[in-house]
């Protein structure tokens, strides 16, 4: 089996790109909108000021951004987890399950030593999507399981 298992969220990275782009537009309007003086003190805004806010907004946007981050790459060696912050490179020897119940926001993978991992990049609000790319991990770490059990060696 030589198939590979790529998976990465779908509707959170939409919300994430056009929320992001939301913010930019706001708060360069709002910078636009700084003119002037700063209300009954002696101060007065200026380009900076407007540059400060534009660049307050694009690191807004930066870190709305981190939510696209999540990915998922697996194949019959391993599979490695890219989360918003933080990744895994996990061989199939130590995974136990691949996991993604009710009611869970995303899916799981259940190592030897009694730990979890979180694979953001498949998440429930994706729905079908989801779903299937939790079916290929299985699948995949089924035939691992089942190739270690014959005792093929890979």
């Amino acid at each position: 089996m030589s198939s590979t298992v790529s998976a990465r969220p779908q509707r959170a990275r939409v919300i994430a790109y056009v929320l992001a782009a939301v913010v930019v537009v706001v708060f360069t309007l709002i910078a636009f909108g700084l003119h002037g003086k700063t209300g009954d003190g002696p101060g007065y805004f200026q380009r900076g000021d407007q540059a400060a806010m534009i660049g307050l907004g694009l690191c807004a946007a930066a870190g709305i951004l981190l939510m696209t981050r999540p990915r998922v790459v697996a194949d019959e060696q391993g599979v490695r987890v890219r989360n918003i912050v933080g990744s895994y490179d996990l061989p199939w020897d130590v995974v136990r399950a691949v996991t993604f119940g009710r009611g869970t926001p995303w899916l799981t993978l259940d190592l030897e030593d009694d730990e979890r991992v979180a694979v953001m990049a498949v998440q429930m609000a994706d729905k079908e999507y989801a779903v299937q790319a939790a079916r290929r991990l299985r699948a995949l770490h089924t035939a691992h399981t089942a190739s270690r059990a014959a005792g093929v060696v890979e």
